[in-house]
């Protein structure tokens, strides 16, 4: 793990490979310039800074096996992100974390894992998505379920097919607005829930996606009868700072960075604000 000091001073890491994925997304691996190997629990986030421009919260991405890098998906949004999108391999920027809560592992073992995501929501789940594939023996059955709006903003299009492969992953993705060449499944993600035959006590549904999604995803998964402790929801589009100190992702009390970004529907029910 990072040390406690650098919650506060980030350390200098290097990116030492780029790869587009969409016209607005790239994925960055990034290593420590100290190459100390970094460990994290899938879910959590690091604070990423351009030097002279500012820093910004980005999910990790990448497998949390691969201790010697780290990987991050960034979608060209602000100034931070497209400073971030500027960069070269080689280029230097200043890293915080792992910050935050992450997934609750040890809650998730031995049971049936739905992973459902929307668009970018994808970038945060992928880290856990394959600490499931590592450990598949761990777990159930798993589900993933993967909506955007065209196909052109599929995420880690390589990795989808690999995955549609296994035959120990269901894999559906879906597209809210097709092209003529488009194949598969139409419309939004949560639509895709009716048709899951589930055991709802043995499930737990993990939820990444725009806010719009949640309304709908909880629907159809409380009408699936999954309890609301096994509703995992990410909540990271509030966050700035990362360390509980500029208050902006501050929900009655409760701050997104410090007691998530991962929260269960059972708590956040009593937070009406934050959905």
């Amino acid at each position: 793990m990072i040390s406690n000091n650098s919650i506060y001073l980030p350390e200098i890491a290097k990116i030492v490979s780029i790869r587009r994925l969409t016209e607005l997304e790239k994925y960055f691996e990034i290593r420590l310039e100290n190459q100390r190997e970094f460990s994290f629990i899938p879910g959590q986030f690091v604070q990423l800074s351009v030097f002279g421009v500012g820093e910004a919260p980005i999910s990790i991405s990448s497998s949390p096996f691969d201790k010697d890098s780290i990987g991050v998906c960034i979608r060209r949004v602000g100034d931070v992100t497209s400073a971030i999108h500027r960069l070269e391999i080689g280029s230097y920027l200043g890293i915080r974390g792992p910050l935050g809560n992450g997934f609750p592992i040890e809650e998730l073992k031995r049971k049936d894992i739905l992973f459902i995501a929307g668009g970018l929501g994808l970038a945060p789940l992928r880290s856990m998505i394959y600490y499931v594939l590592e450990k598949r023996h761990d777990f159930g059955r798993v589900i993933i379920l993967y909506g955007t709006k065209t196909p052109e903003e599929i995420l880690f299009r390589d990795e989808m097919e690999t995955w549609n492969k296994r035959e120990d992953i269901e894999l559906t993705v879906t597209i809210n607005r097709p092209d003529k060449n488009w194949l598969g499944k139409t419309g939004v993600v949560t639509r895709l829930i009716p048709f899951l035959k589930l055991d709802p006590q043995d499930t737990y549904a993990l939820v990444v996606g725009p806010p719009v999604m949640y309304k709908y995803a909880l629907l159809e998964l409380q009408e699936k009868r999954i309890p609301a402790t096994n509703i995992i929801l990410s909540l990271e589009r509030r966050m700035k700072c990362g360390v509980g100190k500029c208050g902006h992702c501050q929900v009655n009390g409760v701050y997104v960075c410090l007691d998530g970004p991962k929260f269960s529907y059972q708590m956040l029910k009593f937070l009406p604000e934050a959905l």
